[in-house]
């Protein structure tokens, strides 16, 4: 639900009217860490829906409201929330304080000082918090100033894990800080020859409009270098490579797609990109296949990767048949297909970041 709304909200005044409602409900218990709320208050800020701010500052009188609200006052510009991010970046809760700092330094209301005083006070699961709750969102949208540069700096010397670093890098890469790419370059070229791979990659990532880098990915550093636990096995970097064109996703997306019928959600939109960017146009057919599953979960993924093909019509008899499924992810790609195929909403791809992590996963940063 909490990704469906997310998913939705910029489309529909009716799914911003039952967020806006589910927001100020779960505001008031203090249940700022459930998806519901977290996906609620970023997605009101995101669409500039005015009430946001009430919202927003509601929370952040309540205990701070966690880091989706803080996440959210990113995004938010109005003077209502001044005061009260400054008492909670003033807070002795270093996690929280340095959340407000962020949002008052995208907000112009800060300098960036307090922020390099707090860096060093952030410990290892604060980071991990942060990374994935404040500093995803910020790879999006407007660039950050310059000053959140040497914060994040900090943060990165004490990171560890290479998809996070690379989150802190993207940043501050946003915001025009040449250091996180010369890093890359240089540990691509003198590091650890375990790690040149991987740090070609992230090199490649943070210079747009580079050349996809030759090594060859494999699913285990396709996951390290994603912001969430290795364990996951999230192949978001993988479909970033493949956006790219680059053909050295093209093996890994191949043995992605190899089974058939079609295994899963994955195996769909590396069919996808096999059918579109490298001419494996049987890959087509096993989508159309797919989309014809019994299972209810698989019928709107597949109608969004028909959309991206540019099988208009038949994007839309399985936009049809996923809005009937009781699957609320299908629902949802149904809903956002058919809107798709009549001309009310133009996605560059419908399988593509943020809204397949969204639907798919109901992961809502």
């Amino acid at each position: 639900m909490a990704g469906a709304l997310r998913a939705l909200c910029p489309w529909s005044a009716a799914a911003r009217n039952m967020t806006s409602e589910a927001g100020e409900v779960l505001m008031r218990r203090g249940s700022f860490d459930r998806d519901l709320y977290m996906s609620a208050v970023r997605a009101l800020a995101d669409v500039n829906d005015r009430r946001a701010a009430p919202l927003i500052r509601a929370a952040l009188e309540s205990d701070g409201g966690g880091l989706a609200t803080l996440s959210a006052a990113c995004f938010c510009h109005d003077p209502l929330l001044a005061e009260p991010l400054a008492r909670v970046a003033a807070g002795r809760n270093a996690e929280l304080a340095f959340g407000a700092e962020v949002a008052r330094l995208m907000r112009r209301e800060s300098d960036g000082s307090h922020l390099f005083e707090l860096a060093p006070r952030i410990k290892e699961s604060s980071r991990i918090a942060l990374c994935c709750q404040l500093f995803v969102p910020l790879t999006r949208g407007t660039a950050p100033p310059s000053a959140i540069g040497v914060p994040l700096a900090v943060l990165r010397d004490a990171e560890r894990h290479l998809g996070r670093w690379l989150v802190l890098a993207d940043v501050a890469t946003r915001a025009l800080d040449p250091g996180p790419l010369n890093e890359a370059r240089r540990k691509a070229q003198a590091g650890a020859p375990s790690s040149r791979s991987a740090w070609s990659m992230v090199a490649w990532a943070l210079e747009p409009g580079a050349a996809p880098p030759s090594s060859r990915p494999t699913i285990e550093l396709v996951a390290r270098l994603s912001e969430r636990p290795t364990a996951d096995r999230d192949t978001t970097f993988l479909f970033r490579l493949a956006r790219a064109g680059a053909p050295s996703a093209r093996p890994v997306l191949e043995s992605l797609a190899k089974t058939t019928p079609l295994s899963d959600e994955i195996a769909v939109r590396a069919a996808m990109h096999l059918a579109r960017d490298h001419g494996q146009k049987r890959m087509r057919d096993a989508i159309v296949d797919f989309a014809k599953s019994k299972r209810d979960e698989d019928r709107g993924v597949a109608a969004a990767a028909l959309w991206d093909l540019g099988e208009i019509e038949l994007a839309r008899a399985a936009a049809e048949q996923a809005e009937s499924a009781r699957a609320l992810p299908s629902v949802t790609w149904g809903v956002l297909v058919r809107a798709a195929c009549e001309g009310r909403l133009k996605p560059d791809l419908m399988l593509g970041e943020p809204t397949f992590r969204r639907l798919q996963f109901g992961w809502v940063e």
